[in-house]
Protein backbone atom coordinates (compact mmCIF):
# COMPACT_ATOMS: atom_id res chain seq x y z
CA UNK A 1 0.00 0.00 0.00
CA UNK A 2 1.47 3.38 -1.02
CA UNK A 3 1.62 6.39 1.29
CA UNK A 4 -1.13 8.13 -0.69
CA UNK A 5 -3.30 5.01 -0.61
CA UNK A 6 -2.60 4.68 3.10
CA UNK A 7 -3.64 8.30 3.71
CA UNK A 8 -6.82 7.75 1.70
CA UNK A 9 -7.66 4.62 3.68
CA UNK A 10 -7.17 6.48 6.96
CA UNK A 11 -9.49 9.31 5.96
CA UNK A 12 -12.22 6.91 4.82
CA UNK A 13 -11.80 5.01 8.09
CA UNK A 14 -11.99 8.35 9.94
CA UNK A 15 -15.09 9.48 8.00
CA UNK A 16 -16.91 6.23 8.80
CA UNK A 17 -16.19 6.54 12.51
CA UNK A 18 -17.14 10.21 12.55
CA UNK A 19 -20.47 9.61 10.84
CA UNK A 20 -21.52 6.85 13.21
CA UNK A 21 -20.31 8.90 16.20
CA UNK A 22 -22.58 11.82 15.26
CA UNK A 23 -25.57 9.49 15.01
CA UNK A 24 -24.66 7.75 18.26
CA UNK A 25 -24.39 11.11 20.03
CA UNK A 26 -27.91 11.98 18.88
CA UNK A 27 -29.11 8.53 19.95
CA UNK A 28 -27.46 8.93 23.35
CA UNK A 29 -29.91 11.76 24.03
CA UNK A 30 -32.92 10.37 22.18
CA UNK A 31 -32.92 6.88 23.71
CA UNK A 32 -32.91 7.85 27.42
CA UNK A 33 -35.39 10.64 26.75
CA UNK A 34 -37.60 8.06 25.01
CA UNK A 35 -37.46 5.96 28.18
CA UNK A 36 -38.15 8.98 30.40
CA UNK A 37 -40.76 10.94 28.45
CA UNK A 38 -42.50 8.29 26.35
CA UNK A 39 -42.38 5.27 28.68
CA UNK A 40 -42.04 7.07 32.07
CA UNK A 41 -39.14 4.81 33.07
CA UNK A 42 -38.10 4.57 36.72
CA UNK A 43 -34.60 5.30 38.02
CA UNK A 44 -33.78 1.58 38.10
CA UNK A 45 -35.08 1.10 34.53
CA UNK A 46 -32.85 3.97 33.41
CA UNK A 47 -29.96 2.16 35.06
CA UNK A 48 -30.88 -1.02 33.18
CA UNK A 49 -30.87 0.77 29.82
CA UNK A 50 -27.52 2.38 30.57
CA UNK A 51 -26.03 -0.92 31.81
CA UNK A 52 -27.30 -2.85 28.79
CA UNK A 53 -25.40 -0.45 26.55
CA UNK A 54 -22.08 -1.76 27.88
CA UNK A 55 -22.75 -5.17 29.44
CA UNK A 56 -21.44 -7.00 26.35
CA UNK A 57 -17.92 -6.13 27.44
CA UNK A 58 -18.44 -8.42 30.43
CA UNK A 59 -19.86 -11.22 28.27
CA UNK A 60 -17.67 -11.31 25.14
CA UNK A 61 -15.05 -8.68 25.93
CA UNK A 62 -12.23 -11.22 26.27
CA UNK A 63 -13.17 -13.52 23.33
CA UNK A 64 -13.62 -10.43 21.13
CA UNK A 65 -9.85 -10.07 20.77
CA UNK A 66 -9.55 -13.64 19.49
CA UNK A 67 -12.60 -13.28 17.22
CA UNK A 68 -11.23 -10.10 15.65
CA UNK A 69 -7.80 -11.68 15.18
CA UNK A 70 -9.39 -14.47 13.14
CA UNK A 71 -11.81 -12.35 11.07
CA UNK A 72 -11.28 -9.77 8.31
CA UNK A 73 -11.30 -6.38 10.05
CA UNK A 74 -13.46 -4.76 7.40
CA UNK A 75 -16.07 -7.53 7.51
CA UNK A 76 -16.29 -7.39 11.30
CA UNK A 77 -16.83 -3.62 11.26
CA UNK A 78 -19.40 -3.62 8.45
CA UNK A 79 -21.35 -6.46 10.06
CA UNK A 80 -21.40 -4.62 13.38
CA UNK A 81 -22.69 -1.43 11.71
CA UNK A 82 -25.54 -3.28 9.98
CA UNK A 83 -26.56 -5.04 13.19
CA UNK A 84 -26.65 -1.71 15.04
CA UNK A 85 -28.71 -0.07 12.29
CA UNK A 86 -31.38 -2.81 12.37
CA UNK A 87 -31.60 -2.80 16.17
CA UNK A 88 -31.95 0.98 16.50
CA UNK A 89 -34.47 1.21 13.63
CA UNK A 90 -36.76 -1.21 15.50
CA UNK A 91 -37.48 1.46 18.15
CA UNK A 92 -39.50 3.87 15.96
CA UNK A 93 -41.19 0.93 14.23
CA UNK A 94 -42.43 -0.48 17.54
CA UNK A 95 -43.51 3.01 18.62
CA UNK A 96 -45.54 3.54 15.45
CA UNK A 97 -47.26 0.20 16.10
CA UNK A 98 -47.84 1.16 19.74
CA UNK A 99 -45.72 -1.79 20.96
CA UNK A 100 -42.68 0.02 22.41
CA UNK A 101 -41.64 -0.99 25.94
CA UNK A 102 -38.70 -0.44 28.25
CA UNK A 103 -37.85 -4.11 27.76
CA UNK A 104 -37.38 -3.50 24.04
CA UNK A 105 -35.11 -0.52 24.74
CA UNK A 106 -33.00 -2.80 26.96
CA UNK A 107 -32.84 -5.45 24.19
CA UNK A 108 -31.88 -2.83 21.60
CA UNK A 109 -29.18 -1.51 23.91
CA UNK A 110 -27.90 -5.09 24.34
CA UNK A 111 -27.70 -5.73 20.59
CA UNK A 112 -25.91 -2.44 20.03
CA UNK A 113 -23.62 -3.26 22.95
CA UNK A 114 -22.52 -6.61 21.47
CA UNK A 115 -21.97 -5.04 18.05
CA UNK A 116 -20.00 -2.20 19.66
CA UNK A 117 -17.58 -4.67 21.27
CA UNK A 118 -16.57 -6.27 17.97
CA UNK A 119 -16.55 -2.94 16.13
CA UNK A 120 -14.39 -1.14 18.69
CA UNK A 121 -11.80 -3.90 19.03
CA UNK A 122 -11.56 -4.20 15.23
CA UNK A 123 -11.41 -0.42 14.84
CA UNK A 124 -8.57 0.07 17.34
CA UNK A 125 -6.66 -2.86 15.81
CA UNK A 126 -7.08 -1.50 12.27
CA UNK A 127 -5.50 1.90 12.96
CA UNK A 128 -1.90 0.70 13.56
CA UNK A 129 -2.16 -1.23 10.27
CA UNK A 130 -2.67 1.96 8.23
CA UNK A 131 -0.69 4.50 10.27
CA UNK A 132 3.03 4.55 11.05
CA UNK A 133 4.18 4.25 14.66
CA UNK A 134 5.48 7.83 14.60
CA UNK A 135 1.99 9.08 13.65
CA UNK A 136 -0.08 7.01 16.07
CA UNK A 137 -0.17 9.56 18.89
CA UNK A 138 -1.23 12.35 16.52
CA UNK A 139 -3.86 10.16 14.82
CA UNK A 140 -5.23 9.01 18.18
CA UNK A 141 -5.43 12.63 19.30
CA UNK A 142 -7.23 13.54 16.06
CA UNK A 143 -9.65 10.66 16.51
CA UNK A 144 -10.39 11.69 20.10
CA UNK A 145 -10.76 15.33 19.07
CA UNK A 146 -13.18 14.34 16.32
CA UNK A 147 -15.14 12.20 18.74
CA UNK A 148 -15.23 15.16 21.13
CA UNK A 149 -16.52 17.44 18.38
CA UNK A 150 -19.30 14.98 17.54
CA UNK A 151 -20.14 14.69 21.23
CA UNK A 152 -20.33 18.47 21.32
CA UNK A 153 -22.67 18.84 18.34
CA UNK A 154 -24.52 15.52 18.47
CA UNK A 155 -26.29 15.85 21.84
CA UNK A 156 -27.24 19.46 21.03
CA UNK A 157 -28.74 18.32 17.74
CA UNK A 158 -30.34 15.41 19.54
CA UNK A 159 -31.92 17.68 22.14
CA UNK A 160 -33.25 20.00 19.45
CA UNK A 161 -34.51 17.06 17.39
CA UNK A 162 -36.30 15.62 20.40
CA UNK A 163 -37.83 19.02 21.16
CA UNK A 164 -39.00 19.52 17.56
CA UNK A 165 -39.87 15.98 16.42
CA UNK A 166 -40.19 13.90 19.56
CA UNK A 167 -37.78 11.46 21.17
CA UNK A 168 -38.58 8.40 19.08
CA UNK A 169 -38.25 9.86 15.54
CA UNK A 170 -34.86 11.31 16.51
CA UNK A 171 -33.60 7.74 16.98
CA UNK A 172 -33.72 7.27 13.19
CA UNK A 173 -30.71 9.57 12.83
CA UNK A 174 -28.64 7.01 14.72
CA UNK A 175 -29.78 4.16 12.46
CA UNK A 176 -28.99 6.13 9.30
CA UNK A 177 -25.49 6.96 10.54
CA UNK A 178 -24.63 3.26 10.90
CA UNK A 179 -25.69 2.61 7.31
CA UNK A 180 -23.47 5.43 6.03
CA UNK A 181 -20.58 4.13 8.12
CA UNK A 182 -21.02 0.62 6.70
CA UNK A 183 -20.98 1.98 3.14
CA UNK A 184 -17.72 3.88 3.78
CA UNK A 185 -16.05 0.91 5.47
CA UNK A 186 -16.96 -1.35 2.55
CA UNK A 187 -14.58 0.75 0.41
CA UNK A 188 -11.61 -0.07 2.67
CA UNK A 189 -9.18 -2.84 1.66
CA UNK A 190 -9.89 -6.18 3.31
CA UNK A 191 -7.16 -7.49 5.60
CA UNK A 192 -5.95 -10.95 4.82
CA UNK A 193 -5.64 -13.01 7.95
CA UNK A 194 -2.40 -14.97 8.12
CA UNK A 195 -4.03 -17.98 9.67
CA UNK A 196 -1.93 -20.84 10.98
CA UNK A 197 -2.73 -24.42 9.99
CA UNK A 198 -4.44 -24.77 13.34
CA UNK A 199 -5.40 -21.96 15.71
CA UNK A 200 -4.56 -22.45 19.40
CA UNK A 201 -7.58 -23.00 21.68
CA UNK A 202 -9.58 -19.82 22.29
CA UNK A 203 -9.09 -20.15 26.03
CA UNK A 204 -5.31 -20.32 25.63
CA UNK A 205 -5.25 -17.24 23.39
CA UNK A 206 -7.42 -15.30 25.84
CA UNK A 207 -5.18 -16.34 28.74
CA UNK A 208 -2.06 -15.18 26.90
CA UNK A 209 -3.51 -11.71 26.40
CA UNK A 210 -4.80 -11.56 29.97
CA UNK A 211 -1.43 -12.48 31.49
CA UNK A 212 0.42 -9.99 29.32
CA UNK A 213 -1.77 -7.07 30.39
CA UNK A 214 -2.24 -7.89 34.08
CA UNK A 215 1.46 -8.61 34.68
CA UNK A 216 2.68 -5.59 32.76
CA UNK A 217 3.93 -2.86 35.15
CA UNK A 218 2.43 -0.08 33.01
CA UNK A 219 -0.55 -1.61 31.20
CA UNK A 220 -1.88 -3.26 34.36
CA UNK A 221 -2.06 -0.14 36.57
CA UNK A 222 -3.37 2.07 33.76
CA UNK A 223 -6.07 -0.52 33.08
CA UNK A 224 -7.24 -0.32 36.72
CA UNK A 225 -7.17 3.48 36.52
CA UNK A 226 -9.38 3.37 33.43
CA UNK A 227 -11.66 0.90 35.21
CA UNK A 228 -12.23 3.31 38.10
CA UNK A 229 -12.98 6.15 35.68
CA UNK A 230 -15.37 4.05 33.58
CA UNK A 231 -17.19 2.84 36.69
CA UNK A 232 -18.03 6.49 37.37
CA UNK A 233 -18.85 7.08 33.68
CA UNK A 234 -21.44 4.29 33.86
CA UNK A 235 -23.11 6.01 36.80
CA UNK A 236 -23.10 9.31 34.93
CA UNK A 237 -24.69 7.74 31.85
CA UNK A 238 -27.53 6.40 33.99
CA UNK A 239 -28.03 9.37 36.31
CA UNK A 240 -27.26 12.50 34.27
CA UNK A 241 -30.58 12.56 32.33
CA UNK A 242 -32.47 11.75 35.54
CA UNK A 243 -30.66 14.49 37.47
CA UNK A 244 -31.19 17.13 34.77
CA UNK A 245 -34.84 16.33 34.01
CA UNK A 246 -36.27 15.40 37.42
CA UNK A 247 -34.11 17.32 39.90
CA UNK A 248 -33.01 20.41 37.93
CA UNK A 249 -36.16 20.43 35.71
CA UNK A 250 -34.18 21.27 32.56
CA UNK A 251 -36.12 21.28 29.24
CA UNK A 252 -35.11 18.74 26.55
CA UNK A 253 -33.13 21.26 24.48
CA UNK A 254 -31.12 22.35 27.52
CA UNK A 255 -30.51 18.72 28.50
CA UNK A 256 -28.95 18.20 25.07
CA UNK A 257 -26.75 21.26 25.47
CA UNK A 258 -25.58 20.36 28.97
CA UNK A 259 -24.75 16.80 27.93
CA UNK A 260 -22.97 18.13 24.85
CA UNK A 261 -20.70 20.31 26.99
CA UNK A 262 -18.78 17.12 27.70
CA UNK A 263 -17.57 17.43 24.12
CA UNK A 264 -15.89 20.75 24.94
CA UNK A 265 -13.78 19.10 27.62
CA UNK A 266 -13.01 16.14 25.37
CA UNK A 267 -12.07 18.41 22.47
CA UNK A 268 -9.77 20.56 24.62
CA UNK A 269 -8.24 17.49 26.24
CA UNK A 270 -7.58 15.80 22.89
CA UNK A 271 -6.12 18.96 21.36
CA UNK A 272 -3.81 19.57 24.32
CA UNK A 273 -2.71 15.97 24.91
CA UNK A 274 0.36 16.08 22.59
CA UNK A 275 1.51 19.37 24.17
CA UNK A 276 0.83 18.22 27.75
CA UNK A 277 2.57 14.86 27.35
CA UNK A 278 5.48 16.47 25.51
CA UNK A 279 5.99 19.04 28.25
CA UNK A 280 5.36 16.94 31.38
CA UNK A 281 5.84 13.40 30.10
CA UNK A 282 3.18 10.76 29.55
CA UNK A 283 3.32 9.26 33.06
CA UNK A 284 3.11 12.59 34.90
CA UNK A 285 0.35 13.76 32.57
CA UNK A 286 -1.75 10.75 33.57
CA UNK A 287 -1.54 11.71 37.24
CA UNK A 288 -2.49 15.34 36.52
CA UNK A 289 -5.38 14.23 34.27
CA UNK A 290 -6.76 11.96 37.01
CA UNK A 291 -6.69 14.76 39.59
CA UNK A 292 -8.54 17.09 37.18
CA UNK A 293 -11.16 14.39 36.55
CA UNK A 294 -11.71 13.94 40.30
CA UNK A 295 -12.31 17.68 40.75
CA UNK A 296 -14.74 17.74 37.82
CA UNK A 297 -16.77 14.81 39.17
CA UNK A 298 -17.28 16.57 42.51
CA UNK A 299 -18.32 19.83 40.82
CA UNK A 300 -21.07 18.29 38.64
CA UNK A 301 -23.82 17.88 41.32
CA UNK A 302 -23.27 21.24 43.07
CA UNK A 303 -25.91 24.00 43.37
CA UNK A 304 -29.50 24.66 42.32
CA UNK A 305 -31.14 26.55 39.47
CA UNK A 306 -28.89 28.29 36.95
CA UNK A 307 -25.80 27.97 39.20
CA UNK A 308 -26.40 24.21 39.12
CA UNK A 309 -26.46 24.28 35.30
CA UNK A 310 -23.14 26.15 35.27
CA UNK A 311 -21.58 23.80 37.84
CA UNK A 312 -22.77 20.79 35.84
CA UNK A 313 -21.26 22.21 32.64
CA UNK A 314 -17.92 23.15 34.26
CA UNK A 315 -17.61 19.79 36.04
CA UNK A 316 -18.53 17.93 32.88
CA UNK A 317 -15.81 19.79 30.94
CA UNK A 318 -13.12 19.09 33.57
CA UNK A 319 -14.03 15.43 33.97
CA UNK A 320 -14.17 14.80 30.22
CA UNK A 321 -10.90 16.64 29.58
CA UNK A 322 -9.04 14.58 32.16
CA UNK A 323 -10.51 11.33 30.87
CA UNK A 324 -9.50 12.06 27.26
CA UNK A 325 -5.88 12.77 28.19
CA UNK A 326 -5.88 9.44 30.05
CA UNK A 327 -7.53 7.62 27.13
CA UNK A 328 -5.33 8.96 24.31
CA UNK A 329 -2.08 8.48 26.22
CA UNK A 330 -2.74 4.93 27.40
CA UNK A 331 -4.26 3.79 24.08
CA UNK A 332 -1.23 5.03 22.15
CA UNK A 333 1.12 3.29 24.59
CA UNK A 334 -0.74 -0.02 24.18
CA UNK A 335 -0.71 0.24 20.39
CA UNK A 336 3.04 0.88 20.26
CA UNK A 337 4.25 -1.32 23.14
CA UNK A 338 2.16 -4.45 22.48
CA UNK A 339 3.51 -7.25 20.27
CA UNK A 340 1.57 -7.12 16.95
CA UNK A 341 0.17 -10.65 17.32
CA UNK A 342 -1.15 -9.74 20.78
CA UNK A 343 -2.56 -6.29 19.99
CA UNK A 344 -6.21 -7.25 19.44
CA UNK A 345 -6.15 -9.39 22.60
CA UNK A 346 -4.47 -6.62 24.61
CA UNK A 347 -7.11 -4.11 23.49
CA UNK A 348 -9.91 -6.60 24.23
CA UNK A 349 -8.54 -7.45 27.69
CA UNK A 350 -8.23 -3.80 28.71
CA UNK A 351 -11.70 -2.98 27.45
CA UNK A 352 -13.23 -6.09 28.98
CA UNK A 353 -12.09 -4.95 32.41
CA UNK A 354 -12.39 -1.17 32.10
CA UNK A 355 -15.50 -0.95 29.93
CA UNK A 356 -17.07 -3.82 31.83
CA UNK A 357 -17.16 -1.48 34.81
CA UNK A 358 -19.57 0.82 32.94
CA UNK A 359 -22.69 -1.39 33.22
CA UNK A 360 -21.82 -2.20 36.84
CA UNK A 361 -21.64 1.51 37.62
CA UNK A 362 -24.88 2.14 35.73
CA UNK A 363 -26.82 -0.54 37.60
CA UNK A 364 -25.54 0.48 41.02
CA UNK A 365 -26.19 4.16 40.30
CA UNK A 366 -29.72 3.45 39.09
CA UNK A 367 -30.50 1.48 42.25
CA UNK A 368 -28.92 4.10 44.53
CA UNK A 369 -30.64 7.01 42.75
CA UNK A 370 -34.01 5.35 43.33
CA UNK A 371 -33.32 5.30 47.06
CA UNK A 372 -31.25 8.44 47.72
CA UNK A 373 -31.80 10.66 44.69
CA UNK A 374 -29.63 11.57 41.70
CA UNK A 375 -27.58 14.30 43.43
CA UNK A 376 -26.48 12.09 46.33
CA UNK A 377 -25.64 9.33 43.88
CA UNK A 378 -23.41 11.62 41.82
CA UNK A 379 -21.52 12.72 44.95
CA UNK A 380 -21.02 9.07 46.00
CA UNK A 381 -19.58 8.14 42.62
CA UNK A 382 -17.44 11.28 42.56
CA UNK A 383 -15.73 9.87 45.65
CA UNK A 384 -15.01 6.69 43.67
CA UNK A 385 -12.95 8.66 41.11
CA UNK A 386 -10.22 8.98 43.78
CA UNK A 387 -9.35 5.35 42.98
CA UNK A 388 -8.09 6.42 39.53
CA UNK A 389 -4.98 8.38 40.64
CA UNK A 390 -4.53 5.99 43.56
CA UNK A 391 -4.00 3.04 41.17
CA UNK A 392 -1.16 4.97 39.50
CA UNK A 393 0.41 6.16 42.75
CA UNK A 394 0.61 2.58 44.04
CA UNK A 395 2.41 1.40 40.88
CA UNK A 396 5.83 1.97 39.22
CA UNK A 397 4.18 4.67 37.08
CA UNK A 398 4.54 7.18 39.94
CA UNK A 399 8.35 7.15 39.51
CA UNK A 400 8.31 7.77 35.76
CA UNK A 401 8.28 10.84 33.58
CA UNK A 402 7.25 8.87 30.48
CA UNK A 403 5.56 5.48 30.42
CA UNK A 404 8.34 4.11 28.19
CA UNK A 405 11.02 5.03 30.77
CA UNK A 406 10.33 1.86 32.75
CA UNK A 407 12.34 -0.27 30.30
CA UNK A 408 15.56 1.42 31.40
CA UNK A 409 14.94 1.55 35.13
CA UNK A 410 16.74 -1.56 36.32
CA UNK A 411 16.93 -5.36 36.56
CA UNK A 412 13.79 -5.67 38.68
CA UNK A 413 11.68 -3.82 36.14
CA UNK A 414 13.17 -5.83 33.30
CA UNK A 415 12.21 -9.02 35.11
CA UNK A 416 8.62 -7.83 35.44
CA UNK A 417 8.52 -6.88 31.77
CA UNK A 418 9.92 -10.28 30.83
CA UNK A 419 7.24 -12.00 32.94
CA UNK A 420 4.61 -9.91 31.15
CA UNK A 421 5.77 -11.22 27.79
Amino acid sequence: MSVEQGAGVFWRWWAAGTTSSVGSAVGAVALPLTALTVLDASAFEMGLVAAASYVAWLVIGLPAGVIVQRLPLRGAQVGADLARAVAVASVPLAWWWDRLTVAQLVVVALVVSFANVLFDVANSTFLPAIVGRDQLHARNSLTSATHAATQLTGPSLGGLAVQALGAVPAVLVDAASYLVSAALLTSLPARRVDAPDRWPPVRAMIGEGWRYVTRHPVMGPTMWTATAVNFVCGAQLAVYPLYLVRELHAPAALVGVLLAVEGVGSLVGAALTPWITGRWGTARSLLVACVVAVGGAFLVPVGAGWPAYLAFAAGNVAFAGGVVVLSVTTRTYRQTASPPDLLSRVMATVRFVSWGAIPVGGLLAGALAGLAGARVTLFCFAAATVLAPLALLLSPVRRLRDLTDLRADGPADREVLAAAG
